[in-house]
């Protein structure tokens, strides 16, 4: 993993960007200590699980198919709390 100085990844900061997505995540560091990592957003998203659209997460849904859902509310009373 390539390192880069704040500062020099400000100034440079496409380059970041264009190594993470190349070469793989990016470390900064600030004062010689690890602050942040660059990651590319495929790389973010195989390691987050957002690999999949929103659209693909609905259709892989168990509800699905389903005509009608039956979302009937607890008509209980509510109980009484002394605070």
């Amino acid at each position: 993993m390539q390192s880069w100085q704040m500062q020099t990844a400000k100034a440079r900061f496409s380059d970041v960007v264009r190594s993470a997505k190349q070469d793989g995540p990016q470390n900064i560091t600030v004062h010689g200590k690890s602050v942040a990592v660059v990651v590319s957003r495929d790389l973010f998203d195989q390691l987050s699980g957002n690999a999949r659209s929103l659209a693909e997460f609905m259709q892989a849904s168990p509800l699905v198919g389903l005509d009608e859902l039956d979302l009937e509310r607890d008509t209980s009373p509510v109980r009484e709390l002394a605070l």
